[in-house]
């Protein structure tokens, strides 16, 4: 598969430092942009709501072990830490369901009642080619309860009129036993293809900058391969199947994850170009299974008069999607189609290895059946309006308690938005989009242990947000801002304060926004920056909405000139102040005001010939300590104080290796 190439006189993107920070923001009606193969640190929003970028790119800091990594080097992004790695990301202070995460159209669902196999954890972003962000309500064609926004990691169809083979690979070493191997080939021609994609990350306890070691180590693997038949240009089949398997430790919880199996399989069909009016047809079918095992025992030492116990869980997927786009005129386009999912999950436990003698108990089934219509009306040459409806039909069923099975079945769970986006003469674009979402609550929120008893009174979260944007660029320069208002009716909110914790419906306002911009000061250097704000109230207890990001600022100067580039990249983070004490989701809850701090990065790579290039690179120059807001709280298993976040990772030194043939 080919790397894409992305343009010099690409400002922003380019910017500022290490190794993988890629992103540009296109829309299916726009021109492909293109980013050049150098390690990018700062983010091009170039038209309306979306983000593109290439995952296989290089980004500072070190190059993401899982998706939560990587999507924290979108403006707007954060994490909640767990470990090294398997981090679940939240967008604009929203967490979970609120932002699906697909691969090829396909969802991996986590098992753990606590979320330590998140969706984002069975991601390799370096195995795909493609990362697509929609934000806020903006789509209806990507499933339901999308409210944050739409994440999607997909493989193209592979090109070979380079020559029947391609072949890219990437190695990593770095600080803390960090070793990564990446491989994707691809054999074919214009009929037939092969592609395997396969890469394994290991990573030993890190140093935080005190040099004080935070237990989370990590080793896993990731296998997927595709048989595509591609009898003409506007024609595809394609079956794939995928595996995965690893363990993670983690100094923020009781256990450490043994077992983060996962199996893959999908079939998909494309047809294009059918008739003036039938632009494509598709349809797609999968099964997902993750197979998750915690324990106390295998990967950390049992403390004196501690049990040795282990928890399995298994989460399987099945879902399926048929979608056709209608070009009545050609100004006008209307994508219409129905995506249903159902997943099951079960559990067995036990002391010790004992679980493995035990039966699986099944403790819940969800099922979701979603009618959708997306239109894309050219009103002017200028002027382009998008709109969309959807209708979901949502049902969940406990089966907690063998001798009553209760049921929840929501018959009728509308969602739609309407976007302006406008050229102006002068070149700048801008947009204004208004979104509803409900969205039924997840396995999470239903049936977790931290939820309490709250499978029959919990109501849909119910989200109206007004997203608007701008770009303007001239000759060597670039602007961009994106911004957010929303009105949350039924918000779920986690309050640990009670005891048992539970999860309660509240009313909320969000606000915020991102913008960035760049400088060409030479023709070999571009200055660069980016800022994102989330706030959030909530609006019936008159407190905080909890788990807020802080400001958080990018400043980056990047440098190219022939086979050598550089870069700096200065993260800065504010304090955080507002917060409301032990309130919060599934995985985190505020712990208190947090202190600001701030990063400094460097990279430098030099391109030893067409097919290779080597990237060195420090994170934390100065090996700062520090800890982000959003954190797990330290384990007393591993003598952390209770509601004590979890340092980051000191100075961090990094060699990597880019391949292509």
């Amino acid at each position: 598969m080919k790397l894409r190439s992305f343009p010099k006189n690409t400002p922003l993107a380019l910017a500022c430092t290490a190794l993988f920070t890629p992103l540009v923001y296109g829309q299916d009606s726009a021109p492909t942009t293109t980013l050049d193969e150098v390690v990018v640190t700062a983010i091009h929003d170039q038209s309306a709501v979306q983000v593109v970028t290439d995952p296989k790119i290089p980004r500072q800091p070190v190059p993401a072990s899982d998706a939560a990594d990587y999507l924290q080097t979108i403006p707007g992004f954060s994490a909640v830490r767990s470990g090294g790695t398997n981090g679940d990301p939240v967008f604009r202070g929203q967490f979970g369901s609120r932002l699906p995460l697909l691969t090829n159209g396909m969802q991996m669902l986590g098992a753990c009642p606590g979320r330590m196999d998140t969706p984002s954890s069975y991601i390799a972003p370096e195995t795909f080619d493609v990362l697509t962000l929609i934000k806020g309500p903006q789509t209806v064609l990507w499933g339901p309860g999308a409210s944050a926004g739409v994440v999607r990691f997909e493989r193209e169809r592979p090109d070979f009129a380079a020559g029947p083979v391609n072949f890219t690979a990437s190695l990593l070493g770095a600080s803390a036993g960090r070793n990564d191997q990446n491989a994707d080939l691809a054999a074919g021609n214009d009929q037939f293809y092969a592609r395997i994609s396969a890469n394994h990350s290991h990573g030993q306890d890190y140093k935080d900058g005190d040099g004080t070691s935070i237990p989370s180590g990590w080793n896993k693997w990731n296998a997927d391969a595709a048989l595509g038949w591609t009898p003409d240009a506007d024609t595809l089949v394609e079956l794939s199947a995928g595996a995965g398997d690893g363990w993670a430790r983690s100094a923020a919880r009781g256990m450490d994850g043994t077992q983060f199996r996962r199996d893959s399989l999908g079939l998909r069909l494309q047809k294009q170009n059918i008739t003036p009016w039938l632009s494509k047809v598709e349809a797609q079918i999968y099964r997902n299974e993750a197979d998750h095992l915690m324990d106390n025992f295998q990967r950390r030492p049992l403390p004196p008069g501690k049990m040795a116990m282990a928890s399995n869980v298994k989460r399987v997927v099945t879902g399926g999607r048929i979608a056709a786009t209608l070009q009545p005129t050609p100004a006008l386009t209307a994508d219409i189609g129905l995506d249903l999912q159902r997943n099951t999950h079960e559990g067995r436990s036990g002391m010790g290895m004992s679980y493995l003698n035990k039966p699986w108990v099944r403790d819940a089934k969800f099922a979701n059946l979603g009618l959708f219509s997306e239109l894309r009306w050219q009103a002017a040459p200028s002027t382009l309006w998008v709109g969309g409806l959807r209708l979901d039909r949502a049902q969940a069923w406990d089966y907690r308690n063998p001798a009553s099975t209760h049921k929840r079945d929501e018959s009728a769970l509308p969602s739609g938005f309407v976007r302006w986006e406008q050229t102006l003469a002068s070149g700048a674009t801008t947009y204004v989009g208004l979104g509803h979402v409900q969205r039924f609550p997840d396995y999470w929120e239903l049936i977790s242990g931290k939820a309490g008893n709250v499978f029959a009174t919990l109501e849909p979260e119910k989200t109206t947000q007004l997203d608007v944007g701008a770009n303007w660029k001239g000759q060597n320069w670039q602007f961009w801002t994106s911004a957010y208002v929303g009105m949350v009716r039924d918000f779920i909110l986690f309050d640990y304060a009670s005891n048992p914790s539970k999860a309660r419906n509240i009313d909320a306002r969000t606000a915020g926004f991102e913008l960035g911009g760049s400088y060409k000061l030479a023709p070999a250097w571009t200055a660069q920056a980016t800022v994102a704000y989330t706030w959030g109230s909530n609006r019936s207890d008159g407190t905080a909405l909890p788990q807020m990001p802080p400001l958080e600022a990018r400043l980056g100067l990047d440098y190219a000139q022939g086979p050598w580039t550089a870069g700096a990249l200065w993260r800065l983070v504010a304090a955080q102040h507002r917060y409301t004490q032990d309130q919060g989701n599934v995985v985190g809850r505020d712990m208190g005001a947090s202190s600001g701090f701030g990063v400094l990065s460097l990279h430098a790579s030099y391109r030893v010939q067409r097919q290779l290039k080597i990237t060195v690179g420090v994170d934390n120059l100065l090996d700062k300590t520090y800890a982000e807001h959003l954190n797990l709280a330290g384990n007393a298993g591993f003598g952390f104080p209770a509601n004590t976040r979890l340092n980051e990772p000191g100075r961090t030194l990094w060699l990597r290796a880019d391949m292509q043939f």
